[in-house]
């Protein structure tokens, strides 16, 4: 078994193309992998057969496999322009900038998360949508009212002593059914 801090998980990849897991005796998947990379695990794939470091193959079939699920994180002209970076004369520096570039970036990753939360925050647009959605809960609010007097025109709790509030409730509640029993009459006498 493989000390987690300082030795690497070895991944054994068979000629069936299965991966297994030496560390947890089990096989594993490209998504198993890649979740292992978004966990921080340090990992080395060896052909099982050959023992040969297959790992840098196995990162650039997952990275193919996000790619065709929607994941597009590598613009078609970034990868063109990597292409064309192979056979020249400064291929041997783009792993080291590449490298560099990106434990930059990892390194920010967490500013740039704040700093976009707090852009959005701050977005008007989201400001108006959130207002909107008040607006709307207050318009639902008052469409309720309206279609259920007895919740409209009911008193709201005061701190009067409590008898007195039942009677104005009470008195409330008959003048509201009154209402509306001559508002039923007047529908039947049309019809």
């Amino acid at each position: 078994m493989a000390d987690s801090e300082t030795d690497p998980i070895v991944i054994k990849k068979y000629a069936n193309r299965r991966l297994y897991n030496t560390e947890k005796s089990s096989y594993v998947t490209l998504d198993d992998l890649a979740g292992m990379v978004r966990q921080g695990q340090d990992f080395v794939v060896k052909d099982a057969k050959s023992g040969e470091d297959i790992t840098r193959s196995v990162l650039a079939q997952i990275i193919f496999e996000e790619e065709s699920k929607g994941q597009n994180l590598l613009p078609v002209n970034f990868l063109r322009q990597l292409i064309g970076l192979y056979g020249d004369s400064l291929e041997g520096f783009v792993p080291g900038y590449l490298e560099a570039s990106m434990e930059s970036f990892a390194k920010n990753q967490e500013n740039m998360r704040e700093q976009i939360s707090s852009m959005m925050g701050g977005n008007p647009m989201i400001a108006n949508m959130e207002s909107m959605a008040r607006g709307n809960m207050e318009w639902m609010e008052n469409a309720v009212k309206m279609f259920s007097p007895f919740v409209a025109n009911a008193p709201q709790p005061t701190s009067e002593p409590e008898s007195t509030t039942k009677n104005e409730e009470l008195s409330a509640l008959k003048q509201q059914l009154a209402e509306m029993q001559d508002q039923i009459s007047k529908l039947a006498e049309k019809d």
